[in-house]
């Protein structure tokens, strides 16, 4: 069975609560990714995905002045490096959301999704004889 130290990779965006949605979408859009890490002096406060994003157009905010920290989700869920792929897709799928930070103590790891994830498992799976 596969952990999430299997599938976290390194590469993720980390941005700060008063960068504002349009430079934060330029970022996510340019390294195709959907969800982003919000710090503060360090310190992981939120995640801001692509269904924050949506959820701000729809309210119809300019986004060279709307703020990551308004539209974020703050405090996110996090798993650990040793979290199995079946046990992080079951807290994703329990929970409605596509994307969970990976950290060890206060260091962010990196972001994985619930298509990496189930991408995992299926790679981890014994093949049927």
């Amino acid at each position: 069975m596969g952990t999430l130290a299997d599938i976290v990779t390194p590469n993720f965006i980390t941005v700060a609560p008063e960068d504002t949605l349009g430079e934060v979408a330029e970022r996510m859009t340019s390294q195709n990714t959907g969800a982003v890490v919000v710090k503060d002096f360090g310190r992981l406060i939120g995640i801001l995905t692509e269904r924050d994003m949506l959820r701000a157009m729809a309210a119809r905010v300019h986004t060279s002045d709307a703020r990551v920290r308004q539209w974020m989700t703050g405090d996110p869920m996090t798993a650990t490096a040793d979290m199995t792929l079946d046990d992080a897709a079951q807290v994703m799928l329990d929970n409605g959301f596509r994307h969970l930070p990976v950290v060890d103590g206060s260091n962010v790891l990196g972001v994985v999704s619930l298509r990496r994830v189930m991408g995992g498992r299926r790679r981890a799976a014994p093949e049927a004889a």
